[in-house]
């Protein structure tokens, strides 16, 4: 069987992502943060910020959506039934904040295959409205049985 390597490389259309102080507020409060920055307007502006500051793995909720079309892209030919999370590592720059808006740009790192295995490797650079590059991610699936 094996893998194809034809779309290492490939990259994806950008997607915009606005991120609202609601959706902080609400990651916040689902992965158990406490931290004001992260929930009180008044307790971010304090602190220098603009407004509430999305905690660090906020960053896979604009990823998600730039990631879609090249786990789906059918050159690079995953097949989710036989897919497991290999990892996830990512390098942050500037903190995120309400009002934001994140530009995701997702390419095909790499695809490989040893022991039976394909792994596939994919890069998000998501930058803000002033061109900082805020995160970049690197994300590795691992497909059993190639």
């Amino acid at each position: 069987m094996g893998v194809s390597t034809s779309a290492v490389g490939k990259a994806y259309p950008p997607t915009v992502y606005a991120v609202g102080r609601e959706k902080i507020r609400e990651y916040a409060l689902a992965v158990g943060e406490t931290n004001p920055l992260h929930l009180d307007v008044d307790a971010a502006r304090a602190a220098g910020y603009a407004d509430v500051v999305a905690p660090p793995m906020f960053c896979v909720v604009p990823c998600a959506p730039a990631l879609g079309p090249a786990l789906f892209d059918p050159e690079v030919g995953i097949n989710f039934a036989l897919m497991v999370h290999g990892g996830q590592q990512f390098r942050w720059g500037p903190l995120v904040v309400a009002g934001d808006e994140i530009t995701t740009s997702v390419s095909v790192k790499s695809i490989t295959e040893n022991d039976g295995k394909g792994f596939f490797v994919f890069e998000s650079v998501s930058t803000n409205q002033d061109g900082d590059t805020v995160c970049v991610g690197t994300w590795t699936n691992i497909v059993r049985g190639i």
